[in-house]
């Protein structure tokens, strides 16, 4: 048999002598031909000298448009490239072997395998994913099955979240805004926040109509899950900084028009409103005036109500940039167009619509986020994590789900159980059993914890906010929340607010209750003090600094402090010092000294004030000698004078 292997080709000289005999050929054309077709197999010819195989007829077409095919020593495969040959083999090889594969009957386990990976690379296409039918779809998670812990079930999950907040979304009207709201709560808005917040600000932009409706939905959304709303407001924040730096006009005005109506559903703080315009008229231009002026009429009327100083200025610039600016007379238009608006009292322009005024003023949380402050956007709640804790997390859900909606699973089943307990002993066992259970989900804490929260945060004076609280039902044995509460929501504040230590000194004087159990806080907070960090630990020893300056709580509660270098630390030595400046600035220095020689606090005094032991008593000297109080120490160095200086030791006779 002869060598398949392609032989070189002839030289320029045999060619020229082999076309010799031939008609005289015109130069071959660079481009190709447009009627050239693929050439058919064939096999290859002997030597063109030999007569004993004559090569079959070829087709005079291609004869005149192809060179003479170069000598060939034997058969050709049906391939010219033996790459492609043996390819091609293999490739048979492996439909071969699936053949068979698919002859034998697959086991359960197998078909799983095989469903999870097809739903795999149907999600991972190069793609992001393709079309897949339902009833295809259906077909593979019966296969998949439903075990929670799977990734794919997860996945599909996930998916399934996905499309439903997508479709409530995108259908919610001014109509039908009540009805939506309790099925996108029945859906899993802690997991899908991401999802949430990605797709009402995608449709948000897409329909700048709509964002009224967009907006109440989320306050409704913020009153039972406040970190939903916190995460639309920081992620509208971060979406203008970063197309206000690429002069991103139309981003720009869907951003402040949705920020704009959020305030307007104090969702978020006017406060945010003043600095995006003062941001955009600190340096005018056509487009930065424009903004300002639709989000100024969007939130004029709501800033001019709650805190008519921010809109002074902001007019007092436009003015100034009507005057001055160099601006274009369209721009100039708008502006003088702002302020018929303003003069006609936002008639058109209502901060909130009435039927879409969906929620009480105390009921909704109000968001602080600045404009210039560090804001985490979360951009990994976007896709899917697997969740190891998935069930647990979902039953979480179902329950808080339960709450908001005000679902009373088993209240009948509570009521014959309590006709039954009447008519014998055994159940009146069980009755009892079942008061004896305890939720190990502090879901009434939670719930406490929220009330007080809100009432705190609504009420526009401490007056009004002390009555509120003092009307709440405070669980037996869970009283000392609302001391902790009132002082946890003072140290989340950026500085000292008086308005929660006048709520402390109220609640104080009015039942002596209050007043042990903020007492018991203070020795709760000392003790753990260097769990906080240093703003919160400065609020804090600010707000008891108030509470025991105007009495209170008694100043006994200081003989929990002791003031010497081995039971203090860097962190309750700084709770110390702002302690005592605060009741310094409170009282006076006078008074406070004369307080510290009261013969009645001195038992208290004694741990802060040491005069048992010379190193500890220069110690609480030089302390407050560095504070700026060195008055306070008259006394322990009024000690450490008159102390009997010790003795030396005899010396041993020799």
């Amino acid at each position: 048999m002869q060598s398949a292997v392609r032989l070189p080709s002839p030289e320029a000289a045999d060619a020229q002598s082999h076309a010799s005999g031939g008609r005289k050929r015109s130069p071959s054309s660079r481009s190709p031909s447009p009627e050239r077709r693929p050439p058919t197999l064939r096999t290859r010819s002997v030597d063109q000298n030999t007569n004993n195989d004559p090569s079959p007829p070829r087709n005079p077409s291609h004869s005149r448009s192809r060179s003479p095919p170069p000598l060939r020593s034997g058969p050709l495969p049906r391939d010219v490239d033996r790459q492609r040959a043996l390819e091609r083999q293999r490739q048979a090889e492996v439909r071969r072997r699936e053949e068979v594969k698919e002859d034998k009957p697959l086991s359960a386990a197998e078909k799983q395998a095989a469903a999870k990976a097809e739903y795999a690379r149907l999600l991972t296409m190069r793609s992001g994913g393709t079309y897949v039918p339902p009833a295809r779809l259906r077909a593979l998670q019966a296969e998949i099955g439903n075990d929670p812990q799977s990734s794919e079930f997860q996945r599909m999950a996930w998916e399934a979240l996905k499309k439903s907040i997508n479709g409530l979304i995108n259908k919610v009207n001014v109509s039908n805004i009540k009805y939506i709201v309790p099925e996108l709560f029945s859906e899993n808005l802690i997991r899908g926040r991401g999802l949430f917040c990605r797709s009402i600000m995608k449709a948000q932009a897409a329909s700048l109509p709509f964002t009224p409706i967009y907006a109440a939905m989320v306050a409704i959304v913020n009153t039972k899950l406040p970190q939903v709303g916190e995460l639309l407001v920081n992620r509208l924040i971060v979406q203008f900084r970063k197309a206000f730096k690429r002069n991103d006009k139309a981003v720009c005005l869907s951003s402040t028009t949705f920020l704009a109506h959020l305030i307007n559903q104090q969702v978020a703080h006017e406060m945010l409103a003043a600095q995006i315009l003062l941001l955009l008229l600190n340096k005018p231009t056509d487009d930065s005036v424009e903004i300002a002026v639709g989000l100024m009429r969007e939130v004029g009327q709501h800033v001019e109500e709650f805190n008519s100083q921010i809109a002074m200025a902001v007019y007092d610039q436009f003015r100034s940039i009507l005057h001055e600016a160099d601006i274009d007379k369209r721009t100039q238009y708008m502006v003088e167009v702002l302020f018929q608006v303003r003069k006609d009292r936002y008639k058109d322009n209502p901060s909130v619509k009435e039927e879409l005024d969906l929620v009480e003023e105390e009921d909704q949380i109000t968001h602080n986020t600045g404009l210039d402050d560090q804001i985490e956007v979360q951009d990994g709640l976007n896709v899917f994590k697997f969740d190891a804790d998935w069930e647990s997390n979902e039953e979480a859900y179902k329950k808080l789900r339960a709450e908001i909606l005000g679902e009373a699973d088993g209240s009948d089943e509570d009521d014959e159980d309590d006709s039954d307990v009447s008519s014998s002993e055994d159940e009146d066992d069980e009755a009892d059993k079942q008061v004896e259970i305890k939720d190990q989900s502090n879901t009434d804490l939670v719930n406490l914890r929220r009330t007080i929260y809100l009432t705190i945060m609504s009420s526009g004076g401490f007056e009004e906010c002390t009555h509120k609280l003092l009307r709440i039902n405070l669980p037996p044995g869970l009283e000392h929340e609302l001391p902790s509460m009132i002082v946890e929501c003072c140290s989340q504040e950026r500085t000292y607010n008086k308005f929660f230590g006048l709520i402390g000194e109220r609640l104080c004087k009015i039942n002596r209750m209050w007043n042990e159990l903020f007492e018991a806080s203070f020795v709760k907070y000392y003790d753990t003090i260097h769990r906080l960090e240093t703003n919160r630990l400065r609020i804090v020893a600010q707000f008891f600094g108030h509470l025991l300056s105007s009495d209170a709580i008694g100043w006994h509660v200081i003989s929990a402090v002791h003031l010497n270098e081995d039971e203090t630390t860097s962190s309750s030595r700084i709770f110390i010092k702002i302690l005592i400046e605060e009741l310094a600035q409170n009282i006076g220095m006078k008074k406070l000294s004369e307080r510290i020689k009261d013969d009645a606090l001195l038992p208290a005094l004694a741990g802060i004030f040491p005069v048992d032991n010379p190193r500890n008593t220069r110690f609480s000297i030089n302390f407050f000698t560095a504070i700026g109080m060195g008055v306070l120490t008259e006394g322990m160095r009024e000690y450490l004078k008159n102390m009997p200086k010790p003795t030396l030791p005899a010396l041993p006779v020799r």
